[in-house]
């Protein structure tokens, strides 16, 4: 029996140090691939959601009270500038407006009759002057009934497409009443916000470099006319840290309207950007790390920030170098503060090798 355990335990020695060689034989063996980060000026597209909005969009309101008698246009229908649109019963103010006629003509006789007494001393110059006060309030009187009655007629200030309708026909409207509202979608300002740093770096690089946006509309395609950046507000939201851009895009088809949603694309330029490939990094509670090989040759990991993400490739913002060598390949298979033999790539090859090239 005990011949047995001593030889048990003989093979268990034996078996432990095979395999112990054996992973030292493979380790002395697996060489890793190792790189650097690439340091080059690049370019990273960032998203805003934006708010569109027409250049024009207005309220109509009734000017005068009354029954809403015709309305000659249709919900959604694109009207010209001038076009009637609504007519709001007149009959009242037509009445005023032949009073005020009636009126006038009658002072203005008057005045006639007055002039040629004073032009033959008849009457004295005082009366003629008063005569031609009364004359002068009638042609007002006049004016503001006839103003009164085109009142009635409510005309599209601008050309643009027609809301839905806040009354029907036949209603009684009061002055400042809603009737639709108006918009000229021939071009559309589009608000984003900005945050404070984003800002600034802008005005560093040049920000007229960074005029022409690109709009993603909300079924995740790009509306193809490019728009441009033109007015940036006075100043920052203090709460948000933020400040408005105002973009403006043409829209030459319609097919922007008013409230729509979406994503101003804005490409921003990074000065000696460090650029690593995606697959050299792991996440560890929704943060990344690379692993760093330091002087002795021993696997440390370590936190990175990333500034942006694109296809394939991490912009980092913090934790790394020029100098660092990071590695690539065999996360996996490595511990930290283990010993590896490596190869060093240039990071030149490195990215020149992944589906994007950074540009």
């Amino acid at each position: 029996m005990k011949r047995t355990l001593a030889l048990l335990s003989l093979l268990a020695v034996l078996h432990l140090t095979g395999c112990k060689t054996q992973k030292e034989e493979k380790a002395e063996h697996t060489r890793f691939l190792v790189t650097t980060p690439l340091e080059k000026d690049t370019a990273i597209i960032k998203e805003y959601v934006c708010q569109i909005r027409s250049v024009q969009h207005i309220e109509l309101r009734a000017q005068e009270k009354g029954y809403l008698q015709k309305i000659y246009v249709d919900e959604g229908q694109h009207v010209q500038k001038g076009q009637l649109m609504f007519q709001i019963m007149p009959m009242m103010y037509q009445a005023e407006k032949q009073k005020a006629e009636a009126e006038a003509n009658f002072v203005g006789i008057e005045y006639q009759n007055t002039k040629k007494l004073a032009d033959s001393n008849v009457v004295s110059r005082n009366e003629l002057a008063l005569a031609g006060a009364k004359l002068d309030k009638a042609k007002a009187e006049l004016a503001l009934a006839q103003t009164h009655l085109q009142f009635t007629q409510i005309r599209a200030p601008f050309s643009g497409i027609m809301d839905h309708f806040q009354v029907r026909l036949g209603s009684l409207v009061d002055e400042g009443d809603l009737l639709t509202t108006l918009s000229d979608n021939s071009k559309m300002w589009v608000y984003y916000n900005v945050p404070e740093a984003e800002y600034l770096d802008y005005h560093l690089t040049g920000s007229k470099k960074l005029a022409k946006v690109l709009l993603l509309m909300a079924n995740n395609r790009l509306f193809e006319h490019p728009g441009l950046v033109e007015t940036i507000e006075a100043d920052f939201n203090n709460e948000t840290g933020n400040i408005a851009f105002r973009a403006t895009f043409p829209n030459p088809d319609g097919l922007l309207r008013h409230g729509e949603t979406g994503s101003v694309q804005m490409t921003v330029p990074l000065k000696n950007a460090l650029i690593i490939p995606q697959k050299a990094t792991f996440e560890v509670l929704e943060k990344k790390y690379v692993y760093v090989v330091d002087k002795n040759n021993k696997i440390q990991s370590r936190e990175i920030k990333i500034a942006a993400e694109m296809p394939h490739i991490f912009v980092v913002q913090s934790g790394l170098n020029k100098t660092d060598r990071i590695l690539l390949e065999g996360l996996r298979q490595v511990k930290e503060n283990e010993t590896i033999q490596f190869s060093l790539q240039k990071p030149e090859s490195v990215i020149a090798h992944l589906s994007l090239y950074a540009e």
